[in-house]
């Protein structure tokens, strides 16, 4: 369910280690330039992802819990009520099934970026990282809709956001050593301006 724009005591709550706009910029300069990497032998499944994070809560239920206002869960760990503020399209929803869990960057873009030569348990942890800006609930068809694209072909609809999703990407590239291609890295760079 959609609550209507205006809404208060909306969540602002984010994924943690959002750097600030100098060390964004800092990291960004820091990111090997490259060619996208091939797809060949690239599955989702190559990620395992939503893993058990105790108190019977997986990696997605974890973060629709910290993401959230208001969250309240079965013993399962499902959210029964609760809201979600989604910043990439500034909408706010009522239904966990309404949200998705946002790969910042997409499991799919880290394989042709330097994943491909991952263990599984590396990759495990990149899919389920909850210590840095790699993960964060939004609007379902938003996430949908961007899929594997990186900031040169998808942004969030909301441009006050940009800054801030610039910022969580270079951070996860930066933290887990993948490149960028010459365009992404113009896209990032201008996403940037916009602080």
């Amino acid at each position: 369910m959609l609550l209507t724009a205006g809404v208060t005591n909306v969540a602002s709550a984010e994924p943690p280690n959002i750097p600030d706009e100098t060390t964004a910029q800092a990291q960004l300069a820091e990111l090997a330039v490259a060619p996208d990497g091939s797809m060949d032998g690239y599955d989702r499944d190559l990620f395992p992802h939503w893993s058990d994070q105790g108190d019977n809560c997986n990696t997605r239920e974890a973060v629709l819990k910290r993401d959230g206002t208001g969250v309240e869960t079965g013993t399962d760990c499902y959210p029964t009520s609760g809201s979600w503020h989604s910043p990439y399209d500034d909408e706010t929803w009522t239904e966990p099934s309404d949200v998705d869990i946002d790969h910042v960057v997409p499991l799919a873009n880290a394989y042709r970026t330097g994943a491909d030569e991952w263990t599984t348990a590396q990759r495990e942890q990149f899919a389920n990282d909850l210590t840095d800006a790699q993960l964060i609930a939004v609007t379902d068809n938003v996430n949908q809709e961007k899929g594997d694209q990186s900031p040169e072909a998808w942004k969030p609809p909301a441009e006050s956001y940009w800054c801030t999703y610039a910022s969580m990407w270079i951070s996860v590239k930066h933290k887990w050593e993948l490149t960028v291609n010459d365009a992404e890295k113009v896209a990032l760079t201008e996403m940037l301006e916009t602080c």
